[in-house]
């Protein structure tokens, strides 16, 4: 029984920032559907903003290496963890050929909230549609 409460007490942080994360990347998601990657851009943590420089390189880099991410035919978010201090929403996404990936986002919470960080795309090993 102890066991089972200190794992619940764990995963307290990351489950009471579950919506939040999870609304962060669906707006992302919605602005990259819409070709408006101004806003897409807004939902980037400061670090790859200052990469990618301008909202057209960050839209051209995601159409072009993220095409699922550009125009998915279907989302569903998966376990949000906390890695080593850090917060990352695994996300599983079919794309418009029917495959499915899967994707970690890095979360860092920001004055204005909830900001993506990083993206990592996944090897989904036995993961198909």
């Amino acid at each position: 029984m102890r066991l089972l409460l200190a794992s619940l007490f764990l995963a307290l942080p990351a489950a009471a920032q579950d919506a939040p994360i999870r609304a962060t990347i669906e707006h992302q998601l919605q602005a990259f559907q819409a070709d408006d990657f101004a806003t897409a851009f807004t939902f980037a943590s400061p670090t790859i903003r200052s990469i990618f420089g301008t909202p057209e390189n960050f839209g051209r880099m995601v159409s072009e290496g993220y095409p699922m991410v550009h125009r998915p035919a279907a989302v569903k978010m998966l376990e949000l963890r906390e890695v080593a201090g850090g917060l990352w929403q695994r996300v599983m996404i079919t794309d418009q050929s029917g495959r499915t990936h899967l994707l970690d986002y890095q979360m860092i919470e920001a004055e204005n909230g909830w900001q993506i960080n990083a993206v990592h795309l996944l090897k989904a090993e036995g993961v198909g549609a």
